[in-house]
């Protein structure tokens, strides 16, 4: 099916929709909220598609204009109105190509976003930590909610791990390619010699998926759930009693904990939360491979070599080799500013996908 034979069926489930709801007495009311709902989702690209439909029929009616008159000063009005209309019909064309393009049913979703340092020792602990900073930030700003789920600190005021969630404001549209391996060059704060070192952090973003979802079926039995005391923040509550959670995905091997809540209850929510999250995301790119979308796992091992981003420190530049961009400013980047970083990612993205269209047109 070609672009202009889906778009023909997309106007026809809209019309079907709109007739269907001309008669809501006939449905349930969760009938009539999911017909609305598909509705609203259709309505722009119809009325696009509409639009791009009375163009062509105008420039059709001009050209036959154009052919028919003998008479200067209107075949100059006609040609005139003819560098309008195509211009218009370019336009309404571009509007409906990024229409078109499949929108990531998980952009509207609140994320899980977990760092663990990799090579580097005691400095890739303190580089997971930035980044933390650097995302809670850019959340922040974005009016986005973050909340630390886990943490394990190391000696050198850095991270081991971390995992926080964000809400609001479809995090996952922003997050998503910050996935993978993540790599610092700069000179340690523990470094008397004033050499530049290498390190490096992986980062996950997986989707938070709720309970009452049908995507992901976990059997209460495949579970193993310890509970454990707290080390770290959270205070003397938090340490003397057993409140932290830690459960074991048997027939995976995931693992999955929960510390910084105040009650065992709400940590054991939130590990089964996280536990959802990881077995979607696993579930999804198992998918992705059986189609012959074959891609590596988010994170790789953390091996120096495996890389999306360089923080050159030295030099005051980042690097995302996926786009083979370079940004300045890092240190501003580090406080949370990589709104310009996320929007050439995305647009990327969105090259990407039409390509992806184009070629199956």
């Amino acid at each position: 099916m070609d672009r202009y034979e889906r778009l023909e069926a997309t106007v026809k489930r809209f019309e079907e929709i709109e007739a269907e709801l001309a008669h809501p007495g006939e449905y349930d009311q969760a009938r009539v909220t999911a017909l609305a709902k598909e509705r609203a989702a259709l309505e722009q690209t119809v009325e696009t598609y509409r639009r791009y439909k009375a163009t062509r029929k105008a420039i059709e009616e001009n050209s036959a204009l154009l052919r028919e008159t003998d008479d200067a000063e209107m075949r100059a009005l006609a040609q005139e109105e003819d560098r309008t209309l195509q211009e218009q019909r370019r336009a309404i064309e571009q509007e409906l190509q990024a229409l078109l393009i499949p929108k990531d049913p998980n952009d509207e979703r609140d994320v899980f976003i977990e760092i663990r340092a990799g090579a580097g020792g005691d400095e890739a602990s303190i580089f997971a930590a930035d980044l933390a900073r650097m995302y809670m930030r850019y959340a922040e700003a974005q009016k986005m909610k973050t909340e630390t789920v886990s943490m394990s600190e190391s000696e050198s005021a850095g991270y081991k791990e971390i995992v926080f969630a964000v809400k609001g404001h479809a995090p996952y549209k922003y997050f998503k390619h910050e996935s993978g391996v993540h790599r610092v060059q700069r000179v340690p704060v523990t470094e008397a010699a004033g050499r530049v070192h290498t390190s490096t952090a992986t980062v996950a973003v997986l989707p938070l998926i709720e309970e009452d979802t049908a995507e992901v079926e976990i059997n209460p039995k495949d579970l193993e759930i310890d509970t454990f005391k707290a080390s770290g923040a959270g205070g003397q509550h938090v340490n003397k009693t057993e409140s932290a959670v830690r459960i074991t995905h048997v027939p995976t091997g995931i693992v999955v904990a929960c510390s910084e809540e105040r009650s065992q209850l709400q940590n054991r929510d939130r590990a089964m939360q996280m536990l959802r999250s990881v077995l979607y995301d696993r579930k999804r790119r198992e998918a992705e491979e059986a189609v012959g979308s074959m891609r590596r796992s988010q994170v790789g091992t953390g091996d120096r070599s495996e890389k999306i981003r360089t923080y050159n420190f030295p030099q005051d530049r980042i690097t995302d080799h996926r786009i083979n961009q370079s940004f300045g400013n890092l240190r501003g980047v580090m406080e949370g500013n990589l709104g310009h970083i996320i929007e050439e990612l995305q647009k990327d993205e969105r090259a990407r996908l039409l390509a992806g269209e184009e070629s199956v047109a």
